[in-house]
């Protein structure tokens, strides 16, 4: 199969159920690692997800034993120009900021392994939901190459002191230490992940999707800044809030005791 994949077996699968986009990594036999063309499908597929209006929710999932490899090492060596690596990890990390600022949330769902640039995967994801046989890692020390990118997303996840001795030493974390280190929001049985997913995902998208890209903004852009600007800006965002047509709906919805009717503006 080419990186490309072929007609009847793409190397990303895209399904759609009641608002949820499931994006699917499907290069099983390479453990699902972010090739240029895997990449590049997937940024592709979160493009048309943020013009799609009938798309409420995003979830990444994956086939096969592993959820993300990281980079795919043989296509990064048969290319061993800066030229060629810089463009790999600008191609990276514009992926993983699209995924952030994508203003429909997104939830991963990790069936099993996810290291370096996987890992990174899961960490720049709004929600993490992973099954208790899973596994995280940045092993790039243990072959020479810090994970460096990798670094920013799972530094922003997990506490300083773990995610350097992730980014140090190499050592796999259980599902459930990420649990505990703020790196995943569940941990369930395997086969209780594909419920638990849709029931989250389900319940997100029932919300008024205006309302959850405001949200999704401000809550990242608050992040980076001091406490007085925060509650300067995220007081701004909820007057623009309250001002929006679905917030007026929601407020009379529930004073009324009637279900909303949402219409995104």
């Amino acid at each position: 199969m080419s990186d490309q994949g072929t007609k009847d077996d793409p190397i990303l699968l895209i399904t759609d159920a009641a608002g949820v986009r499931t994006l699917t990594l499907n290069r099983p036999k390479a453990r699902n690692a972010l090739s240029v063309g895997l990449m590049a499908a997937l940024q592709e597929a979160l493009n048309q997800a943020r013009e799609d209006e009938s798309v409420k929710v995003v979830v990444l999932a994956a086939n096969g034993p592993a959820f993300c490899a990281g980079h795919d090492l043989k296509e990064v060596r048969a290319t061993p120009t800066r030229d060629a690596y810089e463009t790999l990890f600008k191609q990276c990390s514009e992926l993983m900021t699209s995924i952030v600022r994508l203003p429909k949330p997104v939830i991963a769902k990790v069936h099993a392994m996810a290291t370096a640039a996987g890992c990174q995967l899961v960490a720049s994801c709004d929600l993490a939901v992973a099954a208790k046989d899973a596994r995280f890692a940045t092993p790039g020390v243990n072959i020479g190459l810090f994970c460096s990118t990798p670094m920013v997303a799972l530094s922003r996840n997990v506490p300083r002191k773990k995610a350097m001795e992730m980014l140090l030493t190499g050592h796999p974390i259980s599902a459930e230490e990420a649990l505990a280190h703020g790196l995943l929001n569940t941990v369930v049985e395997a086969d209780a992940l594909d419920s638990t997913v849709a029931a989250l995902a389900e319940t997100i998208a029932s919300k008024s999707p205006l309302t959850l890209a405001i949200g999704k903004e401000a809550f990242y852009r608050q992040l980076e800044m001091p406490l007085d600007e925060a509650y300067l800006y995220a007081s701004e965002v909820m007057t623009r809030n309250m001002m929006a047509r679905d917030a007026e709906e929601g407020i009379d919805a529930f004073l009324s005791k009637r279900a909303p009717s949402w219409t995104g503006r």
